[in-house]
């Protein structure tokens, strides 16, 4: 039977020219990844314990619903060449962790890469995409991340497009990790191929710095947040950018984690969690659980937020929202807490790309203070605030 199939996948291969699935990831993807945290320790038990977790812990109830295992889950190719999981790592099988996974209300999602082996040495896809696609799909996977290491002579847009039409053929529709690296621009064409494309290396827990590995370096939260710059036209319902999956709770601080996640909303990205949801302590499960932050990352308009103002140490951010709102974020980027005055009679915000005007000498705002939850005034007054070292100041503005 098997080998009937390898014969049917074959032609598949030579004769299909899918598309990507539409109507998905409308908002960016909320969900969990192993990698940040765990890197190749992964098993079924650890990630049976982080469904449960995610429901348990209320991660569900406010977005989150991906699962995804990262690397080094595999096991060999049989004879055929289709893919298995490591049966000591996973001795029941993907198909019964992923009816685990769904009997929770939640989605499992798998990774590969576009070539020879994956980042940890395992079996990657080059060759076989046809193949592990339709594994996936029997498996009943819902998402795919696929990783760029060890795909020396591939052109990325076509490496992509084959996949994308692996997964078409396969039928079951996944959203579609594009895991590129940004090296050669992804958001040129990922909005046809893929629904969010990295556009970044490595994320690394750490709030101003870059590590050097000799061949690649990973970067903090400050470098990867300059690295958006320009991009934002690119993304929206559908396709986004993907500045990496989150570090809260993975060592920094309470501020640090705070404004990581705060940017990372702003910038209308994949809210990816990669720490331990087991073992959460309540700071991190409070920054990572905020339904009112969440919501301006979620929200149904779909347009990335840009910097307004800088002076080299506070940073203002403005996003437009559905409804006439705005989003505020005022960044402290330093190791000292900042006062910051914002008179907002005075200013005029205007995003050509959404083609949104906040005119605020003509229209009031009531302000909301989306970390202390709680209203802070009208935009009447100036605004008058301090922002604690590496952290900010989140608003939702809000037509009177």
């Amino acid at each position: 039977m098997k080998q009937i199939l390898l014969i049917l996948f074959c032609a598949a291969a030579v004769t299909a020219r899918g598309q990507k699935f539409e109507q998905m990831a409308l908002t960016p993807p909320m969900g969990w990844n192993s990698w940040n945290k765990f890197a190749c320790s992964v098993d079924e038990q650890l990630i049976r314990e982080t469904a449960d977790a995610m429901v348990s812990s209320g991660l569900k109830d406010a977005g989150y619903s991906y699962v995804n295992i990262d690397d080094c889950w595999h096991g060999e190719r049989d004879a055929q060449g289709f893919i298995h999981p490591d049966p000591k790592r996973f001795p029941s099988g993907m198909k019964a962790l992923v009816d685990y996974v769904h009997e929770k209300g939640l989605k499992l999602g798998i990774y590969s890469d576009a070539g020879w082996k994956t980042c940890g040495g395992k079996p990657g896809s080059r060759g076989r995409e046809f193949q592990d696609a339709q594994t996936y799909a029997q498996w009943g996977v819902d998402y795919l991340k696929y990783d760029w290491c060890n795909a020396e002579a591939l052109n990325a847009e076509g490496a992509y497009l084959t996949m994308r039409d692996a997964l078409h053929a396969a039928g079951r529709p996944m959203v579609f990790s594009i895991c590129e690296w940004g090296n050669q621009k992804p958001w040129l064409w990922g909005a046809k191929i893929g629904h969010l494309w990295r556009t970044t290396g490595d994320i690394k827990a750490c709030f101003d710095c870059v590590e050097d590995h000799g061949t690649w370096k990973s970067s903090g939260i400050m470098q990867i947040l300059d690295m958006q710059k320009g991009l934002r036209e690119y993304a929206g319902p559908g396709h986004w950018n993907d500045p990496d999956m989150l570090e809260v709770g993975n060592g920094m601080s309470v501020n640090e984690d705070r404004a990581h996640f705060s940017m990372w909303c702003m910038l209308a990205a994949p809210l990816i969690a990669g720490n331990d949801l087991r073992k959460m302590p309540g700071a991190v499960l409070e920054i990572l659980a905020n339904k009112e932050v969440i919501g301006v990352d979620q929200d149904q308009l779909g347009i990335q937020g840009f910097q307004f103002a800088t002076d080299g140490v506070l940073e203002t951010w403005f996003k437009p929202l559905a409804d006439g709102d705005w989003a505020m974020c005022v960044l402290n980027r330093s190791p000292r807490s900042q006062k910051v005055v914002f008179d907002w009679k005075t200013k005029a915000v205007a995003d050509s790309f959404s083609k949104r005007e906040a005119n605020f000498g003509g229209v009031n705002y009531r302000v909301r203070d989306l970390w202390l939850k709680k209203d802070r005034g009208t935009t009447k007054e100036a605004l008058d605030a301090e922002v604690p070292a590496c952290d900010v100041l989140m608003l939702r503005l809000k037509k009177m």
